[in-house]
């Protein structure tokens, strides 16, 4: 069930743009290269990692206009986060995913038994004037207490209060 377009090496990213008619610019290689290493990123993002991993400098603008373009041609998906700020996604088929809340992450839940059932639901309800063209499940989470590392390098240490809501450390680290 869940399949689609994903250009997982250089090679299979150039034939997709000759596809396309487009060049394999340097600046296009080096956003597919963060976004593989990422999976799920902004255009800030993608330019830190460019810029810590290939010593190299592009703008941000130049970066979001690249993952619109090649999320418009379908070769990745994009969603906004809650901060308005949109995400990109190197897994362009439908799928769950799972967004935190308080550090603006998105990961990816493959569960096709999760998707069947909400397909199986929306299949059998009727919403009067509209027919059902899709869905798009996002769980908002809050991460309990644990170290983890972001798309970005940050790690992040979260440890809840009573109420469940306060974090506590954060710290970034260098990536080598």
């Amino acid at each position: 069930m869940m399949t689609g377009k994903i250009a997982q090496d250089l090679d299979d990213f150039r034939k997709f743009l000759r596809k396309h008619a487009l060049k394999a610019t340097p600046q296009r290689l080096a956003v597919h290269e963060a976004m593989m290493a990422m999976g799920h990123a902004c255009a800030d993002q993608v330019v830190d990692y460019i810029h810590e991993n290939r010593g190299e400098s592009i703008t941000k603008a130049s970066v979001y206009n690249i993952l619109r373009e090649l999320a418009l041609l379908g070769l990745y998906g994009y969603r906004a986060s809650r901060t308005n700020k949109m995400f990109f996604d190197v897994n362009a088929f439908e799928h769950p995913h799972m967004y935190d809340v308080e550090n603006n992450v998105y990961r990816d839940i493959m569960d096709d038994d999760l998707v069947s059932i909400v397909d199986d639901f929306l299949g059998r309800k009727k919403f009067k004037g509209y027919t059902v063209e899709g869905f798009d499940i996002q769980i908002l989470v809050r991460p309990t207490r644990r170290k983890y590392k972001t798309a970005s390098g940050k790690t992040i240490t979260q440890v809840s209060s009573p109420s469940g809501r306060k974090k506590i450390a954060s710290r970034k680290t260098t990536r080598r």
